[in-house]
């Protein structure tokens, strides 16, 4: 099965196929399919080797001599890829040649170089755990504040829950809970926070927004254990 020369079927094409005819042929499509996705990869890592391969050759693991880009630029002419192609193929293959240079230099190298220590993968996989956890802590936000039970004022001044119809049962249980799980993804959440992007990367102002940022939480927090420590037992 050659992808290349693969008719486009439409419904018409499959009238006269049996139901065992059908399954055989979709089953012929998928293998070929899940045979040829891994290909792109494959290639672009296979590049990416290439590539840092020339650095090696030129001591050019930055890729900024004119020397090297010479012959870089002469690889992908060769290929007679079209412009617009090329420069898809090529951001692709960066991110590439970014995993095999942290896999190829020591650590002490990759920090000379000026290069971050983390590879693109692993910062692509740090962005999506943040993400993840910020869902999370949508969610577990909502989730809190709608189980949170309402309050009124009593008599004497002092906060009672309210107990309308609204106020559906085990709220003050799910709320108690919910408090747990706000601590966590709060936990979680600063956690994803990278020193070397904020020594590194972050401007002067950026980093004196963070800290701003960083003092009101504590605050909060500080606020908050006042009311989670053990209190003292009066002598």
């Amino acid at each position: 099965m050659d992808p290349d020369t693969l008719p486009a079927l439409g419904l018409d094409d499959l009238t006269d196929e049996s139901e065992a005819e059908l399954i055989a042929r979709g089953s012929a499509y998928a293998r070929e399919y899940a045979r040829v996705e891994l290909q792109p990869t494959i290639l672009l890592k296979n590049i990416a080797a290439v590539v840092v391969a020339i650095r090696r050759q030129h001591d050019d693991w930055l890729g900024t001599t004119s020397a090297y880009r010479q012959v870089v630029a002469d690889m992908y002419r060769q290929a007679g890829i079209p412009a617009d192609s090329k420069d898809r193929l090529q951001s692709a293959v960066r991110w590439h040649v970014g995993n095999l240079l942290r896999q190829t230099l020591t650590a002490r190298q990759v920090e000379r170089l000026g290069l971050l220590p983390t590879s693109p993968l692993e910062r692509q996989q740090d962005s999506r755990a943040t993400n993840a956890a910020l869902v999370v802590a949508a969610t577990v936000s909502r989730d809190a504040s709608s189980s949170t039970p309402r309050k009124k004022r009593g008599k004497r001044g002092q906060d009672v829950a309210l107990s309308d119809e609204a106020e559906h049962a085990g709220s003050p249980v799910k709320a108690t809970a919910d408090h747990i799980r706000l601590a966590t993804v709060a936990g979680n959440i600063v956690g994803q926070m990278d020193t070397d992007v904020i020594t590194h990367h972050m401007t002067d102002g950026q980093r004196q927004a963070l800290d701003d940022k960083l003092a009101s939480i504590s605050r909060t927090v500080t606020a908050l254990r006042r009311h989670t420590r053990k209190p003292r037992s009066k002598a």
